[in-house]
């Protein structure tokens, strides 16, 4: 096979092929890998023939060797591949932690800023999840005046919290 003999070649592979394959599948645990591997190590073999030394090992062993490193290049590769996953995740989980702690105190100030006879009804009623009746009763006022005033601090939140989110605007 050094001396360019393509026959020497392709009975080489047809023997040894198949245990490369299974060791690259074992190791990595797809058959994709384990594809590329076995491609990576007879066109290494096909390029540096002249490093295999019969006095340290056997071809099988040699060939092998090669497997490992390829493998282990692919692991390495995965396992940096989903460590920066893990960071990107991580990342993405503490901007949305950081963002809906904004939303939250966004709500909060808003609803701090109502008057306290609209403050009352929405924590009664939306935070609380008292009904109009309980509520009616706890305000000393009738369920009519709960609806009415829970529809008004409604309408008073959406526009505070739409005022928090539109963009700062630059005037030239």
């Amino acid at each position: 096979m050094r001396d360019g003999d393509e026959a020497a070649f392709t009975a080489l592979y047809r023997r040894r092929q198949g245990g490369v394959y299974r060791f690259a599948w074992h190791m990595s645990g797809s058959a994709a890998v384990a594809e590329d591997v076995v491609q990576e190590v007879f066109l290494t073999l096909m390029r540096e023939a002249a490093r295999f030394d019969p006095r340290r090992g056997t071809v099988a062993g040699y060939l092998y060797g090669i497997a490992r490193k390829h493998v282990l290049r692919v692991l390495e590769r995965r396992s940096r591949e989903a460590e920066l996953a893990e960071v990107a995740a991580t990342s993405e989980d503490v901007l949305g932690r950081v963002t809906r702690e904004e939303s939250i105190q966004a709500v909060r100030s808003a609803v701090l800023a109502l008057p306290a006879h609209y403050r009352e009804v929405v924590v009664l009623c939306e935070l609380e999840e008292v009904d109009y009746a309980g509520a009616a009763e706890a305000l000393g006022c009738p369920v009519g005046t709960v609806r009415s005033r829970l529809s008004r601090a409604r309408e008073l939140l959406a526009e505070k919290l739409a005022a928090t989110r539109e963009p700062a605007r630059c005037w030239s």
